[in-house]
């Protein structure tokens, strides 16, 4: 049974930084999405299986880096500069498909339970 688990979000000020991280069952390209209150579920970042290839959403601004350890089977996710607007549950996501990254929601084959980051001014 394939199992994605987040943790490391919570409440944190303008201007300071998190790192989420997700721990998988198996390998897989990874990705995470965010959902904010009535909005959409969005792209934030993904990452292949080797590590090699990342891409980030533009609003991300080389704010957040993606990253994994393999042996661990663990994706990382670093916010820093983090802004009201960033406010959203975070959900880990995976696809069976190693190392083509992709933005469109509808390819991605797992999902974590989500992890709340909660940003005030």
């Amino acid at each position: 049974q394939v199992s994605l688990v987040e943790s490391g979000g919570g409440p944190v000020f303008a201007g300071g930084s998190l790192r989420l991280a997700c721990v998988a069952s198996g390998n897989y390209g990874m990705g995470w999405f965010r959902q904010a209150p009535g909005k959409q579920r969005e792209f934030v970042a993904a990452i292949t299986y080797s590590g090699g290839v990342k891409d980030y959403a533009d609003f991300v601004e080389s704010r957040f880096i993606i990253s994994r350890d393999n042996a661990k089977r663990t994706t990382y996710l670093q916010m820093n500069f983090l802004k009201p607007e960033d406010t959203a549950v975070y959900y880990c996501t995976g696809r069976r498909r190693l190392d083509v990254l992709v933005r469109d929601i509808t390819l991605w084959d797992y999902w974590g339970q989500g992890t709340l980051v909660s940003v005030s001014s």
